[in-house]
């Protein structure tokens, strides 16, 4: 679902989020390339992105940046 739906997602406005762990239901990504700048980046991690991980897989409770 992250290399289907989100990553070609992100890489529409020219960058990636790399996930890096899942400890007790809390996820972390870092956002690259242009997207680390914007400051609507936050939004759509947690509006988008983190509403769609929690969909998949009800057990991740929130998505942080890092």
């Amino acid at each position: 679902m992250i290399e289907e739906e989100i990553r070609p997602a992100v890489a529409m406005d020219g960058g990636r989020h790399h996930f890096r762990r899942l400890r007790e239901g809390d996820c972390q990504s870092a956002p690259a390339g242009r997207v680390q700048r914007l400051p609507s980046s936050i939004m759509t991690l947690k509006m988008g992105i983190e509403r769609r991980l929690k969909e998949e897989f009800p057990e991740i409770v929130s998505v942080e940046a890092v």
